[in-house]
C-alpha cells in the first residue's frame, strides 16, 4: 500500500514539475515558438489613442513611482482607481468608473483585463542603470532593519508590517518581497560577523565592494536570486514571464528561457512588438522630455475623456463631489505640468531624506554616482553580459520615443499651435519668453529715441 501510494506521489510530482528531460532544447523550441507565435497578435488598432482603462505597466526601478503619485493620481480621482494589490488581481475590471490600474504585475495581467478597452503605458530605464538601483534600493530598505537587535526582532517587525490593514509595505511588492529579506538577512549576518571579530575594521573606498558591510555588487549580480529576478527584468516583464506572472503556462515559457538562452529572442521579439502596442513609452534618463510628453500625449486625452463623461455635474447633484475633484476637472497640460514639477520636488526631497538615513546604518558604505566610479569594468561588462535582451529593449524604447516625438510635433502643427502646447510639448514656458522679448524691444526703442533726441540737442547746441 506505502508503495502504491509512492509511485503515486512520483507521478503526481512528474505531472506537475516534469523532469529536465522535458526541457530538451527541442521541446522547449517548440513551447516558447507557439507561446511567441500566440503572442504576436496585436493588441491594439489606435494605440494613439486612450481606451477606457489605462493599466500602467510599473517597471522597478525606472521612476514609475513619480508617475504614480504625481501624474496618475492628480489625474484621476480615488474612486476611479481599480482596487489593486501588487501580487493579486482582487478586482472586478468590469466594475463601473474603473479607469487606472497602476502595479508591478507583468503584462500576463492584461488577460485579465478588457484588452480592447485597455490600453497601456510604461517608463523603461538603462539596464546598467536599473541593475544598480534595485541593488541599492534593496539595501537601502534591508538597511531600515538594523535598528532591531537581530534578525528575529527584524522579521516580527516585518511581519507586522505585512498583516497591517490599509498599508502597503514595501514587503509585499514583488519584486522586493524576494529581495528585500534576502539583502535583510545579508546585513544581519555581516554585522554579527563583525562583532565577532571585533577592531580594527578595514573596509577599503569602495562601496559597492565592502564584504564586512554589505554583499558586494559583484556578488550580488551572479547570484541565483538577481538571476531569477534582476537580469533581463524588463524584458521579461513586458513579455509577460516574471516570476509574479497570472498565467501558469507563461511559467513553463520562463523556464525554457532561463534554460537554453538562445531562445530569449523569441522572448524580445514578443516585448518589442508589446511596447510598439502601447500607448505611451518613456525613458526614465530623457526624464524631461518623458514628462512632458507623457502629460500632453497621454494627460491631454485623460483631461478631455474625463471632462467628455462629465462625471462632474453627476456629483455635483449627488453632492459627492471635493474641491479637489473639481480642481481636477479643470486640469490643463499646463497647470498638469506645474503640479507634476512641484510634486516631483517634495517626493524626491522625502525619498533622499529616507534614503541617507538609511545608509547611515551601513556607514562607510555610501551609494553615489562618484561611487560608481570604483566598480570595475569586469563587473561593468558582466552586467551588459547578463542583461542583453534588456540592452536591446531599451534600444528599440528609444526608438519608439523618436517616433512619439515626431507625433507630438505633427499633433501641434494640425492644432492651433498655443503657448500651452508649446510648452507641453517643449517643456518650457514660452508666455513668459515673449514678455521678456516684448519688454527688451521696449528698453531698445526707449534707448534708441532718447539716442536719437539727444544727439538731435547736441547738434543744435554746435549750431
Amino acid at each position: 500500500m506505502d508503495h502504491a501510494f509512492l509511485l503515486l506521489l512520483l507521478l503526481l510530482l512528474a505531472r506537475v514539475y516534469p523532469s529536465s528531460s522535458a526541457y530538451d532544447f527541442e521541446h522547449c523550441t517548440n513551447t516558447v515558438e507557439q507561446w511567441a507565435s500566440s503572442s504576436l497578435h496585436s493588441d491594439s488598432k489606435e494605440g494613439q489613442i486612450l481606451k477606457d482603462l489605462l493599466f500602467f505597466l510599473h517597471v522597478p526601478r525606472t521612476g514609475g513611482r513619480t508617475y504614480f503619485y504625481c501624474f496618475l493620481k492628480k489625474l484621476y480621482s480615488s474612486s476611479l482607481e481599480c482596487p489593486r494589490s501588487y501580487d493579486k488581481l482582487h478586482f472586478d475590471p468590469r466594475k463601473r468608473n474603473c479607469r487606472l490600474l497602476a502595479t508591478h504585475d507583468d503584462y500576463s495581467i492584461m488577460s485579465k483585463l478588457p484588452r480592447e478597452k485597455t490600453s497601456v503605458v510604461t517608463l523603461l530605464r538603462s539596464p546598467i542603470e536599473r541593475v544598480f538601483s534595485a541593488y541599492e534600493f534593496s539595501i537601502e530598505v534591508a538597511a531600515r532593519f538594523l535598528v532591531h537587535p537581530n534578525m528575529t526582532s527584524a522579521s516580527r517587525t516585518s511581519a507586522h508590517l505585512r498583516l497591517k490593514k490599509g498599508v502597503i509595505s514595501t514587503l509585499e511588492i514583488w519584486p522586493w518581497k524576494y529581495l528585500v529579506p534576502w539583502m535583510m538577512e545579508e546585513l544581519f549576518s555581516r554585522r554579527d560577523a563583525r562583532k565577532i571579530k571585533g577592531p580594527p575594521y578595514t573596509y577599503g573606498n569602495d562601496s559597492y565592494n565592502m564584504k564586512e558591510i554589505v554583499m558586494p555588487l559583484h556578488e550580488f549580480i551572479n547570484h541565483p536570486v538577481a538571476l531569477d529576478i534582476i537580469h533581463n527584468g524588463a524584458t521579461f516583464q513586458v513579455a509577460g514571464l516574471t516570476n509574479n506572472s497570472n498565467k501558469w503556462e507563461a511559467h513553463e515559457v520562463r523556464h525554457c528561457v532561463m534554460t537554453h538562452q538562445t531562445l530569449g529572442k523569441h522572448v524580445l521579439e514578443v516585448a518589442k512588438k508589446r511596447l510598439d502596442d502601447m500607448l505611451y513609452v518613456g525613458l526614465t534618463e530623457d526624464h524631461k522630455e518623458s514628462a512632458t510628453m507623457f502629460a500632453n500625449l497621454v494627460g491631454s486625452q485623460v483631461i478631455s475623456q474625463l471632462v467628455a463623461s462629465n462625471p462632474v455635474t453627476e456629483a455635483v447633484s449627488k453632492s459627492r463631489v471635493t474641491t479637489r475633484q473639481l480642481l481636477k476637472h479643470r486640469m490643463t497640460v499646463g497647470k498638469l505640468m506645474e503640479t507634476y514639477e512641484t510634486c516631483v520636488s517634495k517626493l524626491r526631497s522625502t525619498q533622499s531624506k529616507r534614503r541617507i538615513n538609511s545608509f547611515k546604518r551601513i556607514s562607510p558604505a555610501n551609494f553615489t554616482k562618484e561611487a560608481r566610479l570604483h566598480v570595475s569594468e569586469a563587473v561593468l561588462k558582466k552586467i551588459t553580459l547578463l542583461n542583453s535582451l534588456d540592452i536591446e529593449l531599451y534600444k528599440h524604447a528609444q526608438k519608439i520615443f523618436v517616433r512619439q516625438q515626431k507625433f507630438m510635433e505633427q499633433k501641434l502643427l494640425d492644432s492651433d499651435g498655443t503657448p500651452e502646447m508649446w510648452q507641453a510639448v517643449h517643456g518650457k514656458n514660452y508666455k513668459w519668453e515673449i514678455l521678456y522679448l516684448v519688454l527688451f524691444i521696449l528698453l531698445l526703442l526707449f534707448f534708441i529715441y532718447f539716442f536719437v533726441k539727444a544727439k538731435t540737442r547736441i547738434s543744435k547746441l554746435k549750431i
